[in-house]
């Protein structure tokens, strides 16, 4: 199992549920290493002092807030911990609401919320109970030196622990969408389109190509060939909207467009 993100406990009224929270995902991107363009030497990045303008290690580091031009208060992790109260230590549920009224937009990332020992079954009769009544916990905890809005979401088998930005961490559309008179034809045509490429989803039906394409690349350049371009689809060039949309559904028939069966 992975390791655990943060640990505490679900505050509902006067019940307290222990669990930890583990990541849902890991990072399976291929990552490259930044390399001097002469000699190929690997470039390190090193922490230092400005005033003493030499290396640091993480020992030497304390955290300093600047409340003015070159002037810090210093906070150490004895006083973060005093400050947070009996509730910022744990998950405190303050309200329930239906899943539709949480906006998407407000996501940030996942967890797996797992029960510690003990816990199972108060934990059990929550998620089973938010699944009956189709509802999310709403709560509060914090982690590290961050409050964070979160959202208990009940799945078949699980919970899945979502935190959530602020509402004034979330910006508004760089510039409003012009609203347009469409034609019934047209709209007919794309509902068409949606039909015939409709299908149950199914996560594991998916894999990042790219990284596949960038591994056999890498494979290519090591065994000394050279990399051939992988691009074959020359495009049609079609412009009108309508002739654009009787492509795509007859493409569709045949299950020939990118992402159906």
């Amino acid at each position: 199992m992975a390791s655990v993100a943060h640990k505490g406990s679900i505050s509902m009224g006067l019940v307290l549920i222990p669990i930890g929270m583990y990541r849902t995902t890991t990072d399976n991107d291929i990552h490259f290493n930044q390399l001097e363009k002469e000699s190929k030497a690997r470039i390190r990045y090193k922490k230092y002092c400005s005033h003493c303008n030499k290396e640091v290690t993480s020992s030497d580091i304390i955290k300093g807030y600047e409340y003015e031009k070159d002037k810090y208060v210093i906070m150490t992790d004895e006083e973060l911990e005093l400050i947070k109260t009996k509730k910022d230590k744990t998950i405190h549920i303050i309200q329930f609401a239906k899943l539709s009224e949480v906006d998407q937009l407000y996501y940030e990332k996942n967890y797996y919320g797992i029960p510690e020992a003990g816990a199972e079954k108060a934990f059990e009769l929550l998620r089973q109970s938010l699944l009956s009544e189709k509802k999310v916990a709403i709560a509060k905890t914090v982690i590290g030196t961050r409050e964070n809005l979160i959202v208990l979401y009940p799945t078949k088998d699980s919970m899945i622990v979502k935190t959530l930005f602020y509402h004034d961490e979330v910006i508004v559309p760089p510039k409003q969408i012009p609203k347009q008179k469409l034609d019934e034809n047209e709209l007919q045509m794309a509902k068409m389109l949606i039909d015939n490429m409709t299908k149950p989803f199914n996560a594991a039906d998916f894999n990042d190509e790219y990284q596949i394409r960038l591994r056999e690349a890498i494979m290519t350049k090591i065994q000394g060939k050279e990399i051939v371009t992988a691009d074959t689809d020359q495009g049609n060039n079609v412009i009108d909207l309508m002739e654009a949309l009787q492509k795509s559904l007859d493409q569709s028939k045949f299950g020939n467009l990118t992402g159906t069966a």
